[in-house]
């Protein structure tokens, strides 16, 4: 029997994990880690299942090549070849923007993600660059760019001292925290609470954090940007700001805000105004207060404006930069990802719909149109990394009939999925226990400064291979230097471009792979000049200490100051000032976070299927009569349709329907997923629709029609 200490790969808590495993690599066990400073024993549902999970015995372990119109089972050496075959004939006969490339939600969890991402992006030398960013957390990088000069530089609340918590739009007590890693947020609110501290959740649904909270304040999908408005109307109106940082554009801000008085943003988001003026008036007079929002207003069509206002308030109540606000992670890596220059947009654009480039990429709500439009420079190749587009994109159904009509696909993935099930060449990565873990970019989020590697606890067999070299060899592929290429040569050279002028520290790293002598060049060059080797030596982590001020270390805009009022936000101040309010009779369709799932790719675990993770369409009794609903309903938008189990809840806001997202399942190879398959929310949501600021999809306040199923 063996004990391992891993980080838990599968959401953003970066929990600490106790894995308990047989002489077979059977996983016998898995706790949380008590001796882990961050999570100190804590752990999700999600996080127990996660040897269920590594021996699902539908992971692929084979790569898969079409043959005669048939995935068959080929060696890698055949799989590879394909691959140069597949994309050298496109890029010689379309060009290199005829090849587009999409990396899913798990590659920001993975070393080789991070490593291999960028040095695949430019070797593929491509203009149509997708990933999920633009399905769910652009508009705050964008809103951190605009107010900054950095969009990465994300503040995340300081929530082991907070005095006063608003979250809007977000459930982290199922989510576990998006762009703000903390394990056991549950706990954490909980002991906000104990320690005299408060806690106000606005969401149209009742969620699990909402149950947590002092007040929960039902708002209608899509206007919370119209109640910030009117708590930064407040705020300054009644002179209640404290600004202790140095700004840019408070006359400007003054200006935009002076007509959205809580009365009328009362009218439209349906809190009263009293109860909006009292919010802002708490949030000034909290000896530390910090505003969070995530998804939920991340995926409305002004979703940049929104993130954009949370900062603002967040600023102007003297909780920017500051214990109990939100704060700056330090991580322990060497930030080499932040610009160097101001933040900009709009460097290329889409070859059909004109959208602007955004922090390298295109807006994923567009990539059907760059496969189905002919013409030069339309999309006939696409690569795929740890992405299930087909289910996680907006008008799943359309992309599913374009990418089966690619010249070439190949993905990088464990499952044949909805979206692989198209792939001309599958190359499945090992499972999570056979690979090393650090967590490069959730570090940078997390509530308390801390570091953890998770060394490979299985090895690899002999007919597998390692997402380094899967990834590596790719590059190498688009690169044109072929399927034969020394996959080690990249990884000096990529090790040997982070450490740059202290190069003379090559000698002293280790590592078994490229990423991991990559992070213990950025450990060594980062701020408290850690070592592979220490990280290794302290397997439970290491506690780096509370979050401290460093806002003057991150902004790069041109004044050097931080941005009030930014052209674009003021923009889209005007935009939704002049747009109508949507009518009242109309319904709105809003996600739903699940405590067992996430995104697409844990529905194939029996443990994680049931109870509260099921496909259903939450609706509120009063609507379920006025409707004249049974036990399913059909859904209909401007998008498609689908047909639903209903379940009843007073949870949710009249008006307001809800759908999990993720789900959908059919086909391939997972067939506990295939059984509890549900309906896909995006065969709903419209990908012409989108935030014009981030390029984000919108998901959230869809217009929506509710109708009884009739035989």
């Amino acid at each position: 029997m063996t004990i391992a200490h891993r980080t838990c790969p599968i959401c953003d808590a970066v929990c600490g994990l106790r894995l308990q495993l047989d002489d077979t690599g059977h996983v016998l066990s898995v706790k949380g880690d008590a001796d882990d400073p961050f999570s100190r024993g804590y752990v999700c549902p999600k996080g127990a299942s996660l040897g269920a999970l590594d021996e699902d015995p539908s992971r692929l372990r084979r790569p898969l090549v079409r043959v005669d119109g048939e995935l068959r089972e080929a060696s890698w050496e055949e799989a590879f070849e394909a691959v140069e075959r597949g994309l050298g004939r496109v890029i010689s006969e379309h060009g290199r923007d005829a090849v587009a490339v999409y990396f899913g939600n798990p590659t920001f969890h993975t070393m080789a993600g991070f490593m291999y991402r960028m040095p695949l992006t430019q070797s593929l030398g491509t203009r149509n660059v997708y990933s999920a960013s633009t399905i769910d957390q652009a508009p705050k990088q964008v809103a951190c760019g605009l107010m900054l000069g950095d969009p990465f530089a994300i503040a995340v609340p300081d929530l082991d001292r907070t005095d006063f918590l608003l979250v809007i739009g977000a459930n982290p007590a199922e989510s576990h925290g998006s762009l703000c890693a903390a394990p056991d947020f549950p706990g954490r609110l909980k002991a906000l609470r104990r320690r005299g501290g408060r806690l106000v959740v606005a969401d149209p649904r009742r969620t699990r954090t909402a149950a947590l909270a002092d007040e929960h304040l039902f708002v209608r999908p899509g206007t919370d940007p119209h109640l910030l408005l009117a708590v930064v109307h407040t705020l300054l109106a009644e002179e209640l700001t404290s600004i202790d940082i140095p700004v840019d554009g408070l006359d400007e801000l003054r200006e935009a805000v002076a007509p959205h008085t809580p009365e009328a943003a009362a009218k439209i988001c349906r809190v009263p105004a009293g109860r909006i003026a009292a919010l802002a008036r708490e949030l000034a007079a909290a000896p530390s207060a910090a505003v969070y929002t995530r998804i939920g207003t991340c995926t409305s069509e002004f979703g940049t404006l929104t993130q954009w206002l949370v900062d603002v308030v967040n600023v102007l109540t003297g909780n920017f930069d500051r214990p109990g606000g939100v704060m700056f992670t330090r991580p322990a890596i060497a930030e080499i990802f932040r610009p160097r220059e101001p933040f900009t947009t709009g460097n290329w654009r889409s070859r059909v719909r004109n959208l602007p480039e955004v922090m390298g990429e295109l807006p994923v709500a567009t990539l059907a149109d760059e496969l189905e439009t002919p013409g030069e420079g339309q999309v006939r190749a696409m690569v795929t990394v740890a992405g299930n587009l087909v289910l996680s994109a907006p008008n799943g159904p359309r992309l599913d009939r374009a990418l089966a009509g690619v010249d070439f696909m190949v993905c990088v993935d464990p499952y044949l999925n909805e979206t692989t099930r198209h792939a001309d060449v599958i190359l499945p990565p090992p499972r999570m226990l056979q690979m090393p873990h650090y967590d490069f970019l959730l570090s940078t989020v997390t509530v308390r400064n801390y570091a953890r590697f998770s060394p490979a606890i299985l090895p690899l067999d002999p007919d597998q291979r390692s997402e380094a070299e899967i990834l590596a060899r790719l590059t190498l592929i688009a690169a044109g230097q072929g399927a034969q290429a020394d996959p080690a040569a990249l990884d000096e050279m990529i090790v040997g471009q982070v450490l740059g002028e202290a190069s003379g520290l090559r000698a002293e790293l280790s590592g078994d792979s490229g990423p991991e002598l990559m992070l213990d060049a950025l450990l060594r060059l980062g701020a408290y000049e850690l070592s592979l080797k220490e990280l290794i030596a302290r397997p439970h982590g290491i506690d780096l200490g509370p979050l401290e001020p460093r806002l003057g270390e991150l902004v790069r805009t041109p004044s050097g100051r931080v941005a009030l009022a930014p052209e674009a936000m003021v923009a889209e101040v005007r935009r939704l000032r002049a747009r109508p309010a949507t009518p009242d009779s109309q319904l709105l369709l809003i996600g739903r976070r699940q405590l067992r799932s996430n995104n697409s790719w844990l529905h194939n675990v029996p443990v994680l299927i049931g109870g509260a993770n099921r496909c259903t369409l939450h609706v509120h009794p009063d609507d379920v009569a006025g409707l004249g609903l049974g036990e399913t309903a059909l859904v209909r938008s401007a998008a498609g349709e689908v047909v639903v189990p209903v379940e009843p809840t007073e949870s949710i806001m009249p008006g307001v329907v809800s759908l999990p997202h993720g789900w959908g399942h059919e086909g391939g190879n997972q067939p506990v997923a295939v059984r509890h398959a549900g309906v896909s929310a995006n065969a709903l949501t419209d990908e012409t629709v989108i935030d014009p600021v981030s390029g984000n999809a919108v998901f959230n306040a869809v217009p929506v029609t509710v109708s009884k199923v009739t035989a």
